[in-house]
């Protein structure tokens, strides 16, 4: 049975952030390394536009996966930041659960590195638990296309939503009407092909 379409709304959504650490991130090869950091702040530049409660969580730092992204980090600066002392899966994190339970929201968008384990795991055990999960598949990153293949079938039989960073903006986002520029602005800067477009039409809109 296929599951009806459950559309994501800003005012119900908090965004999990999982395990963009410095050695982590020196793992993924299933996408280009500055392309996938890139789509990581955009994920996070969408986070804070929209304004969704964002969790970070990092897994072992004193160990080889090493510190968060710096940039994450300062953009989320009120953040719960909950650094697990070993948990694999966030989940297991008593912290964590609590962080995300507080913020009231029953949909959460999670990514994270690697996605069939610090973004499968805690996604399977939310699912378990009732929420509405959506994976942002380009802003998950992992050692190669099979493994990472593997994981959103996993993820999706589940019934996880599989989706872009672009495509989640969009639908939070709903009507252009409600901010071209911001949104625009915020596409620009993630997307070099978005800039020309924008530009395209704030000079025609200036005519």
């Amino acid at each position: 049975m296929t599951k009806p379409y459950v559309r994501l709304d800003k005012e119900d959504a908090a965004v999990l952030l999982v395990d963009h650490q410095t050695g982590l991130l020196s793992l993924v090869r299933d996408i280009d390394p500055d392309k996938f950091k890139n789509n990581v702040l955009a994920l996070a530049d969408c986070a804070n536009y929209f304004e969704l409660p964002t969790i970070l969580t990092t897994s072992f730092e004193e160990g080889p996966n090493g510190p968060l992204v710096p940039e994450l980090k300062e953009m989320f600066p009120d953040s719960p930041y909950i650094a697990r002392p070993g948990q694999i899966n966030a989940w297991d994190n008593e912290d964590f659960v609590k962080a995300i339970k507080a913020t009231g929201k029953k949909q959460l968008i999670i990514a994270g590195v690697v996605t069939e384990v610090c973004v499968a795991f805690p996604v399977l055990s939310a699912i378990e638990e009732g929420f509405d999960v959506f994976v942002v598949t380009d802003a998950s990153g992992t050692f190669n296309p099979m493994t990472r293949d593997a994981a959103w079938d996993r993820m999706s039989a589940a019934g996880a939503q599989m989706m872009s960073w672009f495509g989640l903006a969009c639908e939070l986002h709903r009507d252009w009407r409600n901010d071209v520029e911001g949104l625009g602005e915020l596409f620009s800067n993630h997307i070099p092909d978005y800039r020309n477009l924008i530009n395209s039409y704030t000079t025609f809109k200036s005519q």
